[in-house]
């Protein structure tokens, strides 16, 4: 902003610029920052900021992901991995139901969000949620858990 827009143009000649004579305007009265959250400010961290303060859950010492890493898939995304050629090829002939191996694609464990067209496939993955295995049997297929 150009300085003969600013505020401070129109308080010239005013001795205290708008900030009072007895209060006088002081540095940083209060703490610079988050100073005093936890004795002068409390009320306004406790009112609006509520948990700021302490900690929570367990400590895990020389974390590493490796052990952890699960990449999830959801049913309404699970016939797309395949293509969309094998799922017709697999409505025509109902004899042999596809296999899905999600491993294959990256992914170790099936969720159950979404809806799958009622035609049979085998799923195997590593890990399956039991909403997952319910809703692939009701269309009946099946699931493999894979090592």
């Amino acid at each position: 902003m150009t300085t003969s827009l600013r505020k401070n143009r129109k308080k010239r000649g005013h001795v205290s610029a708008g900030h009072g004579r007895v209060g006088k305007h002081r540095k940083h009265p209060s703490g610079r920052g988050n100073a005093g959250g936890q004795h002068h400010h409390r009320i306004l961290f406790d009112k609006y900021h509520p948990g700021y303060f302490g900690k929570v859950g367990m400590r895990h010492f020389h974390y590493q992901r490796n052990p952890y890493h699960c990449p999830i898939v959801n049913l309404d995304k699970i016939w797309s991995l395949v293509g969309e050629e094998v799922r017709t090829n697999g409505a025509k002939d109902t004899s042999v139901a596809p296999v899905i191996d999600v491993t294959k694609y990256g992914y170790s464990k099936v969720l159950g969000k979404g809806q799958l067209p009622t035609q049979p496939c085998v799923v195997m993955a590593k890990f399956v949620s039991k909403l997952a295995e319910k809703k692939i049997k009701e269309v009946g297929g099946c699931v493999i858990l894979t090592a």
